[in-house]
């Protein structure tokens, strides 16, 4: 499946630099809402082939939120996710305990989608699934697909001509949708504030002694935080992180040894661990963009923010960014506003960057207190945890929360 080429005379309403999930999910919500009124480019250096097979063993995985299911599918690429063999692994339940606590005990804490009315509490998935499924939404909504990479852009008055090796493109609003080093929010003056946590999140599949019960399970160490993620193999993908040192060793260690540590690590609590793929692992940091918009420029996703991924929040996070934006460009032109006028601009910022900062600041507190605690507070949240566990009044808004049907949702990720 191919998108018909964009050739450098077209003038397009929005270019979004960057066709990872959540670039090519906010293309095809704007396509498909003003699908005869709004032309989208979409510009992805490293495009995967769509017509090959989806990896399935992916090692980068997301663990999709309720409201992020609601966005997909309003994007058109919940089907194509749906229909692929052993990529989405849906999970009924979610088991966290700190380091003090034993697996199951009265000092953990569980969310149950049964206690919730719901199917399940949302689903696993690899970044090759979400990304091809997402693309080809984009291409099957209208939308140009190049790719191309981003050299240089020229903001105007009436718009912003991106300079590429495929030729020059004029859009009225450019959004980066293009990461963590986002070219886009550094060519645009945006700056970014950027904390390194020192720590590395090593990523792999093992296979259990025991099933993992459709179940995700995350264990605060002490040194770090160690989640077991359910895959519809059977398998469970690990996301680990500790501080540098610690990761590195354990990297170089021969996988029995590393198998025996894992094992370890996670209180046995899928029995003995064993890896069943290589093991690979990215820095953790949080960056922030003190200000998402500028004239006739916007940022989604990692480009505005990154976050400690020990509560798996960043996707969800960016397609939250990818709806309400969209919402945002779609009421704007029902007023015949200019998509670009930083007016408009401003309404997303505002609306988005709240939630976004809340959601960083209490995902480390929970690093500084849980996955590394050993203070007083720390035992204090520690027993506040075991709280919530025994209370289902309590639990609610967090098991809410964790689904994403908290907080000022975009309207495609609401309740129907």
């Amino acid at each position: 499946m191919s998108s018909a080429p964009a050739v450098a005379s077209e003038i397009f309403d929005v270019a979004i630099v960057g066709g990872g999930p959540v670039g090519a999910t906010l293309g095809a919500l704007l396509v498909r809402a003003r699908p005869q009124a709004l032309r989208v480019l979409l510009l992805e250096r490293d495009l995967p082939d769509l017509a090959e097979p989806i990896d399935a063993r992916d090692l980068r995985v997301f663990a999709l939120s309720r409201a992020s299911e609601r966005v997909l599918r309003v994007a058109g690429a919940w089907s194509t996710l749906a229909a692929a063999q052993d990529v989405l692994a849906p999970y009924e339940r979610m088991h966290v305990w700190p380091r003090d606590a034993a697996p199951r005990s009265e000092g953990s804490l569980t969310f149950d989608a049964a206690e919730l009315g719901e199917a399940n509490l949302g689903y696993i998935v690899g970044n090759d699934a979400l990304q091809r499924a997402t693309l080809a939404a984009f291409i099957e909504a209208g939308g140009k697909l190049l790719r191309a990479q981003l050299d240089d852009m020229d903001f105007g008055a009436a718009g912003v001509e991106l300079v590429t090796h495929a030729g020059r493109f004029t859009a009225k609003l450019v959004v980066g949708a293009d990461g963590g080093r986002s070219r886009v929010r550094e060519i645009a003056g945006l700056g970014v504030e950027a904390q390194d946590y020192l720590q590395l999140a090593i990523v792999a599949n093992v296979k259990s002694e025991r099933p993992h019960e459709g179940t995700a399970w995350q264990r605060f160490s002490g040194e770090g935080t160690l989640a077991l993620l359910p895959l519809a193999s059977g398998e469970s993908s690990i996301v680990w992180s500790l501080p540098r040192v610690r990761a590195e060793a354990l990297l170089a260690a021969a996988p029995h040894e590393f198998a025996s540590e894992l094992t370890t690590a996670s209180a046995g609590v899928l029995g003995a661990l064993e890896l069943a793929s290589l093991r690979r692992s990215f820095p953790l940091r949080r960056v922030s963009a003190p200000e998402y918009t500028r004239e006739r420029c916007a940022l989604v996703g990692d480009a505005a923010h990154i976050v400690h991924p020990l509560a798996g929040q960043g996707v969800n996070l960016g397609l939250l960014d990818a709806a309400a934006l969209a919402e945002v460009l779609e009421a704007a032109g029902c007023e015949g506003e200019d998509p670009g006028a930083l007016r408009v601009l401003r309404r997303y910022e505002r609306w988005r960057k709240s939630d976004n900062e809340l959601m960083a600041t209490a995902l480390d507190l929970f690093n500084r207190f849980l996955a590394f605690g050993g203070d007083e507070w720390s035992r204090w949240v520690e027993r506040g945890l075991g709280v919530v566990g025994r209370s289902a009044l309590l639990r609610r808004p967090f098991a809410e929360r964790a689904l994403g049907l908290a907080g000022e949702l975009p309207r495609v990720a609401r309740r129907a």
